[in-house]
């Protein structure tokens, strides 16, 4: 297969930022599968979002950062291994190597079975929840890092962004505890406002972040919402 010079330039120039970026390193020095964990760190480290005890849905999971920063946040020594104080349940279209305590679903976010089967896995866990002396009725926090497959036209995107973020909505409003919170991926660009009126719409408190981990030329920022208007 023949491969355009610009492309091949991109690529290299690509691999050459990602194999030089600080934040690629410090993963791989602390044992994280990508960078990104360090977005969900700097997020929850400022608003305080993650406590022992918690449930915590993390949807479009893989490769897992999200899922190990989480379990270290929950387990009683902040460690990768051993016991774990609360549940993390994942969801991702595409496989995950196992995180330990994580529950992990492979299937479409969109698809009805699959959030059945999320649903059914979320209600488990909050029956043991209360057999630990931790008795909840919902889940204290979503977060989902999920993300289309972009075509490069910014109105299809658009709409594909908006999708998994109006799903991700509305889960919360069905499983969150009502001072619970969500954090979700979007991006700066066509429908960007209508996001942030829909989360105002939905939450009390509504918060958007770009971590400093997030790469400069990236339009990615993060929004959050706390606290549920209308609670399901």
């Amino acid at each position: 297969m023949k491969v355009s010079t610009k492309s091949k330039k991109v690529n290299k120039a690509w691999l050459n930022d990602h194999i030089n970026d600080p934040w690629v390193k410090l993963a791989k020095r602390e044992g994280y599968r990508a960078r990104a964990a360090y977005k969900l760190k700097e997020i929850d480290e400022t608003l305080g979002l993650i406590q022992p005890g918690h449930i915590v849905v993390d949807l479009g999971c893989t490769p897992g950062a999200w899922s190990q920063y989480v379990r270290r946040r929950l387990s009683p020594e902040g460690a990768a291994v051993g016991a774990l104080d609360g549940a993390i349940i994942g969801v991702d279209l595409l496989p995950m190597e196992p995180v330990e305590g994580v529950d992990f679903i492979q299937g479409d976010f969109r698809e009805p079975e699959v959030l059945q089967k999320l649903e059914q896995i979320v209600a488990e866990k909050l029956v043991e929840s209360g057999a630990r002396g931790k008795p909840k009725a919902k889940v204290d926090l979503v977060v989902s890092d999920m993300a289309p497959n972009l075509s490069g036209i910014e109105s299809s995107d658009a709409a594909r962004i908006a999708l998994l973020v109006e799903l991700a909505v509305e889960f919360s409003q069905n499983h969150l505890r009502p001072d619970g919170a969500l954090v979700v991926k979007l991006f700066h660009g066509s429908g960007y406002s209508q996001l942030v009126k829909h989360f105002k719409e939905n939450f009390k408190v509504v918060k958007p972040l770009k971590p400093k981990s997030s790469r400069d030329k990236s339009s990615e920022t993060f929004l959050v919402g706390i606290g549920l208007k209308n609670p399901g």
